[in-house]
């Protein structure tokens, strides 16, 4: 069936000015067209299905780079998280795919999953078994024993080892390889030191692609960021500038310098921060920990804005993404996310690109999502008002197709 969608404006996904008065034309699940004023009658045929979404914006479903699905975003910790089976794990994953999906977030990455439980759940929803956001899915993420996240199965050690690691999670299916090439908020991981050493990082990186896998590296410190540029990553997942156990950072301007000169892109995750201080601030009194834990992510979120604006500055690129599930950051927070991004200096077009367009080119997707081209998968998403004026419309949610199906909304 051919469905047609009319709107005040479209913004296509791929940075450039949006369409008046905009038409979208969609075919056998894949984008035919898009027009300012009417279709050609040629392209409409008298039974198509019509969305007349007067004041709305017709966008790409978004996408979200960041994303832990087994994990529930209500601020328990991930040693907390793991008490749970895994059977508990892929429900959950189950629930946040459809959240995803309601809010307009059409395509999420997971960077991080408990065994194999986010590649079950890719399966089944491929099967046909439920209604999701399609998953990009990287399993376990390769630490170092005992290093960030080691719960969800991914330790491997030395040259070979990490080598046959890499193997493995291509083996189970994964989009692309996820490593946590600094510490983190696991217990007793250092966040402002490297995790590995530079020929292990490098036989990572060697070995993911010589299996067509990208690989993107969690990165709290200055020093962990350079080695895994030097190693070849294809992008950081929050390139912090942590300098010592307090959590203090320090931004390296060189350090940005280096990342924007090799074009490897950074995940934002500035939400994390965000959402952390809201939660606390929420509360009508706040115990001596939760001050502190106010006053520590303030801090924090307030560092992690100027190294944004200051990162952006020096050219780097920037892809959206959320930390779903960690903390206290929900699903469906990446509205939340790609206003901090404007606070941080982009305007609302480059944020919005950052999560279509721009992510989709990251992730190696852009031949099937990310923008409204003519033969793409329709992933469309359709808010009330305009994002290029106020960014928390995206919240308000009119219509989201998957696939040119309709998942939220009605004639």
């Amino acid at each position: 069936m051919t469905t047609v969608i009319r709107a005040d404006r479209l913004v296509d996904g791929t940075g450039a000015a949006p369409i008046q008065d905009a038409t979208l034309v969609i075919d056998q699940g894949r984008v035919v067209g898009v027009f300012s004023g009417e279709a050609p009658q040629a392209l409409v045929p008298a039974d198509a299905e019509v969305f007349d979404l007067p004041g709305c914006t017709i966008l790409p479903g978004l996408i979200d780079s960041h994303v832990h699905l087994n994990f529930p975003g209500n601020g328990i910790l991930l040693e907390e998280i793991m008490a749970e089976s895994q059977g508990v794990m892929v429900a959950t994953a189950a629930f946040a795919a459809a959240k995803a999906l309601e809010s307009g977030i059409t395509t999420v990455r997971d960077t991080g999953c408990v065994q194999s439980t986010v590649f079950d759940l890719r399966r089944s929803l491929t099967l046909g078994h439920g209604l999701g956001a399609t998953i990009l899915a990287c399993g376990q993420p390769i630490t170092i024993t005992g290093g960030h996240t080691w719960y969800l199965g991914g330790e491997a050690d030395g040259v070979d080892g990490l080598r046959k690691k890499v193997r493995t999670m291509a083996k189970l299916g994964a989009d692309a390889i996820k490593v946590m090439a600094s510490g983190g908020g696991t217990l007793n991981t250092l966040s402002y030191r490297p995790s590995f050493r530079p020929e292990e990082l490098a036989a990572i990186v060697d070995e993911a692609h010589r299996l067509d896998r990208k690989v993107t590296a969690h990165c709290l410190c200055a020093e962990a960021i350079s080695i895994a540029v030097d190693a070849g990553v294809d992008q950081l997942e929050h390139a912090g500038f942590i300098v010592d156990p307090e959590g203090n950072q320090k931004f390296d301007p060189a350090v940005a310098e280096k990342v924007a000169a090799a074009g490897v892109a950074v995940t934002t995750t500035l939400a994390v921060g965000g959402y952390a201080v809201k939660e606390m601030r929420a509360k009508s009194e706040l115990t001596a920990a939760e001050q502190s834990f106010h006053d520590d992510w303030s801090k924090m979120l307030e560092d992690n804005l100027h190294q944004f604006g200051q990162m952006h500055e020096a050219g780097v690129k920037f892809v959206a993404g959320t930390d779903a599930g960690w903390r206290f950051t929900p699903i469906d927070g990446l509205p939340e996310e790609l206003a901090l991004m404007q606070q941080g200096g982009m305007t609302n077009m480059q944020a919005l690109s950052a999560a279509t367009g721009i992510a989709a080119s990251t992730l190696g997707i852009d031949g099937h999502v990310g923008t409204l081209e003519a033969g793409l998968d329709a992933d469309v998403l359709v808010v009330a008002g305009d994002p290029l004026q106020d960014l928390s419309v995206l919240r308000d949610v009119q219509l989201v197709l998957q696939g040119g199906q309709v998942r939220v909304g009605s004639r």
